[in-house]
């Protein structure tokens, strides 16, 4: 599949779609911490997937993930 649109592009926001589904098995791999929060901002040029965390003290964190399709190499 030739890539025509990049802002966002189609599997851009696959892919962040397919982060914010993979959720339980992020967490599992994130030991003594728990994801309350998604944030997914889909439709902006390179997706943004914004995940709030709670560690075992109870002290929230941040993880931003900025999803970037680079230019197809045919």
């Amino acid at each position: 599949m030739k890539t025509t649109v990049y802002n966002p592009s189609e599997l851009e926001v696959e892919f962040a779609k397919a982060l914010e589904n993979i959720k339980d098995q992020l967490e599992s791999n994130l030991p003594g911490n728990r994801i309350i929060d998604i944030e997914n901002r889909i439709q902006t040029d390179n997706p943004i997937v914004r995940f709030k965390l709670q560690d075992a003290d109870g002290d929230p964190h941040e993880i931003v993930v900025k999803v970037i399709q680079t230019p197809d190499k045919f």
